[in-house]
């Protein structure tokens, strides 16, 4: 499983919240988002076939794009 919160400027209400937590919900792959409204914040859940590239990809194209943090990495649990 790995995780990511990204920061996403446009949030601006719970219609926004229930967008994106719709729209990645769709992803196949994708196990849990929670999007916090106040913090401008959405912390995603994934494991293959899902992928940061793909999930990226969705929020832009519904009008929220995420912005990262130069150099943050994907949080993984797997095992080595």
């Amino acid at each position: 499983m790995e995780t990511k919160t990204v920061s996403i400027p446009g949030i601006s209400c719970g219609h926004c919240r229930k967008t994106i937590e719709a729209e990645l919900a769709d992803v196949a792959g994708v196990k849990h988002v929670a999007v916090d409204v106040a913090a401008k914040t959405a912390h995603i859940e994934w494991e293959k076939p899902a992928d940061w590239t793909g999930i990226a990809s969705v929020l832009e194209e519904i009008g929220y794009p995420a912005e990262v943090a130069p150099g943050a990495a994907v949080e993984s649990d797997a095992k080595h």
